[in-house]
């Protein structure tokens, strides 16, 4: 019988742990939430002081009583689910639906995992804080009641299956309001004038230096707005010499970017790496819960993923500075340690940054224990930390001021100095150099052409990814544990689309926007969104009493609700035909939207549920066709089919009998993928036997338990590791 025994949310943090505290502690795992609101009713006693029941949910019921009985043979409980208020609120169920003790429990956090962090925190208990289950509580009540009483509307007035969030529908607002303006958007025509010129020597570098203003008199951008206008100042400029007027030099110096936060590796990712937000998490998750490198102990790669704090842990900047002198030198160390502070509002500055637990697991010298997006993401974080507490890059920068007639040119120069931070994350394009010859006031220079170039103004871009979680954190909407939830939540309700990785709204998301804006704009706004952000951080904080934060939401709510049960009219989501015809019944065909792409289906649906792939150019993709090629399995003839955004693949024309799917190599030919081979590897989630694959990038395990556990490992075959052969083996 252990004497101690710890819950933890996640099943692969369970044998990390377990082995940092030792035979005497045993860690299970409680697979997150095992206690919710029922899915069958609201589960909110409004009238009760919005008083919620909660079940226990179905499938942790097993699970709720193993823990029960590990509970009632431990002489001590320590309640280690993660480090927010998620994480407050799910071992505060633990409590309860274990029926356990107070004397008997403790609650541990870190934003780590690794052997300090968690004897540290074992060293370091504290009770449960109640304050911050109140938080989450709120949320989820908001959540629920939005959801509850607002989708039924939606239903009834506009389509069944559909829902409205307290954070969902204003992301699907953000989005709609830019389509907005890029359909009201009007181009203007504007020209900008610049000068090649070169020193009178010969062989000397040319440069361009670009129209700045008349006599003193500045050119805005818009100033120029015609060619007219353009070919008149060109004219002025006939036969004029071209003198420098003046010569500064400057140095300037470039600051690091502060370490990540949730929001600015989600956004990164996805410029850098082309990450899903999705994606970028479920890496994240995996290198903060801990991989093996090397030894027989997995261990933590990076601190806590989900946070809005830019605070570092004194012991780990003292360890990184010495690291950076080590490594690069006394004259890469800042002149005093840096300190970052958020510009969130209602961060949670007990948290800390996005880091590696160590600078010195240095990404190259583990990257053979890493799969292929783990070295990248880690790379990412372990380089962007390291240069947030680095020394200030230091430019060169010269401005030269060029006389023609009455006309004013400017040129720029910036040359690099001193790399500082940029030796560790040069990845930016925005400090490139650009070089001027050498320059004297009142030297003649020689013009070589002038270059009149007609613009437009451009619209607004739509939101990626990036962008949208920049401004829903700009707006004060939703926490770093929601972003990605909200993403995957608009798109599976085909609210909005991905084309070319932009949200464009679709018909429906259209349609449901305005219905909200109308009959709920107190509510679903961006501004009563932040506001109740602020008020769930105040109930963090014991500022504010969660049951009036809830009356105050609810009583107006209420009555919108009503107002929109008598008013609103039936709505109709708008078609879009299309000119081909249902090659099954006869009928048009009209465009219709999966979760992340555009297909035509017929418009008798669903008596007929005949549908065509569209390519990415938005045209038919080509028709299936019959090929020679026979099923491996069945022994039936293949049909050429078009999948996802027109990609063909092979099918068995016994389909849905035989299920068997082939991929096609660039001369149409079947790619035969083999039969997966056992091994005698666990799964580190369930327990099943992992399968070895082979897949576009090489060999994989994944659970032979697939679809119901989706675990998936990628086997490393760097050349300075053993085989993936003898690794299994080994293993």
């Amino acid at each position: 019988m252990s004497k101690y025994l710890v819950i933890v949310e996640s099943p692969a943090k369970e044998k990390t742990i377990s082995k940092i505290l030792g035979k005497d502690f045993t860690v299970k795992s409680s697979y997150g939430h095992i206690r919710d609101l029922p899915k069958s009713k609201l589960g909110i006693d409004i009238e009760d002081n919005f008083k919620p029941t909660y079940k226990n949910i179905a499938k942790a019921r097993k699970l709720i009583s193993n823990l029960k009985k590990e509970a009632e043979n431990s002489d001590k409980i320590y309640l280690a689910t993660d480090f927010d208020r998620e994480g407050e609120a799910i071992a505060w169920h633990l409590k309860e639906a274990l029926k356990l003790p107070d004397p008997k429990i403790s609650r541990i956090t870190f934003h780590e995992i690794t052997t300090e962090a968690i004897l540290d925190a074992v060293k370091h208990p504290r009770g449960l804080d109640m304050e911050l289950v109140n938080s989450q509580q709120t949320r989820r009540i908001l959540d629920r009641l939005v959801g509850y009483k607002l989708s039924p509307l939606l239903w009834k007035k506009v389509k069944r299956g559909l829902s409205a969030g307290r954070v969902q529908s204003v992301a699907v607002m953000i989005i709609c309001n830019r389509e907005e303006e890029i359909k009201r958007f009007i181009p203007v025509e504007y020209w900008s004038i610049e000068a090649e010129l070169s020193k009178l020597e010969k062989n000397t570098l040319p440069f361009k230096a670009q129209l700045f203003s008349k006599n003193d008199i500045k050119f805005e951008k818009l100033s120029i707005k015609n060619k007219e206008q353009s070919d008149e100042i060109l004219k002025e400029l006939e036969g004029a010499k071209y003198i420098v007027k003046s010569v500064d030099t400057k140095q300037r110096k470039r600051s690091p970017y502060a370490p990540y936060i949730t929001s600015t590796l989600q956004q990164d990712a996805s410029r850098r790496l082309g990450f899903p937000v999705s994606k970028t998490m479920f890496v994240a998750q995996k290198l903060y819960e801990g991989i093996n490198i090397g030894d027989s102990t997995n261990v933590g790669l990076i601190t806590y993923m989900r946070t809005d704090s830019l605070n570092i842990a004194k012991s780990v900047q003292n360890e990184t500075l010495k690291f950076i002198e080590s490594s690069y030198g006394n004259d890469f160390l800042p002149k005093t340690p840096r300190v970052y502070k958020t510009k969130i509002k209602g961060a949670q500055e007990a948290h800390e940054a996005i880091r590696p637990t160590s600078p010195n697991r240095i990404p190259s010298e583990i990257k053979q224990h890493l799969s292929e997006d783990e070295f990248k993401l880690y790379s990412l974080i372990w380089k962007r930390f390291l240069a947030s507490q680095m020394a200030d890059a230091i430019y060169n920068t010269v401005t030269a001021e060029i006389a023609a007639k009455d006309y004013l040119f400017k040129a720029f120069g910036s040359t690099l100095l001193f790399d500082g931070f940029l030796k560790a994350y040069n990845i930016d394009d925005d400090g490139k150099e650009t070089k001027l010859p050498s320059l004297k006031s009142g030297e003649e220079l020689n013009l070589l052409q002038l270059l009149p170039c007609q613009h437009f103004t451009e619209p607004p871009p739509r939101y990626n990814e990036a962008s949208l979680i920049k401004a829903l954190e700009e707006h004060g909407i939703g926490r770093p544990s929601t972003y990605a939830p909200t993403i995957k939540t608009i798109l599976d309700r085909i609210y909005v689309r991905l084309d070319n990785k932009k949200f464009t709204p679709t018909d429906l998301g259209i349609v449901v926007n305005n219905v909200l804006k109308q009959h709920f704009g107190n509510i679903i706004n961006v501004e009563f969104t932040a506001d109740i952000e602020e008020k769930l951080d105040e109930i963090a904080e014991d500022k504010a009493i969660w049951q009036n934060v809830l009356k105050d939401f609810y009583t107006p709510f209420e009555k919108d609700l009503n107002e929109a049960e008598k008013n609103l009219q039936r709505q109709k989501v708008p078609v879009q035909q299309s000119s081909e015809i249902c090659p099954k019944c006869g009928k048009n065909m009209v465009v219709r939207y999966s979760r992340r792409v555009r297909f035509l289906g017929c418009s008798g649906y669903p008596e007929c549920n005949a549908t065509l792939s569209l390519d990415k150019n938005g045209q038919v993709a080509e028709a299936p066709q019959e090929t020679d090629m026979k099923c491996d399995k069945c022994g039936s003839p293949l049909i050429k089919k078009a999948g996802f955004m027109g990609k063909q693949y092979l099918s068995c024309k016994n389909y849905p009998e035989c299920k068997t799917k082939y991929n096609i190599d660039e001369n149409g030919n079947k790619i035969i993928m083999p039969e997966p081979k056992h091994t005698d590897i666990k799964c580190n989630k369930c327990g099943s036997e992992m399968l070895k694959r082979i897949g576009k990038r090489g060999h994989f395990l994944t659970c032979s338990a697939f679809p119901k556990c989706r675990n998936l490992q990628w086997i490393k075959t760097d050349k300075t590791v053993k085989s993936p052969e003898k690794k299994i083996a080994n293993k």
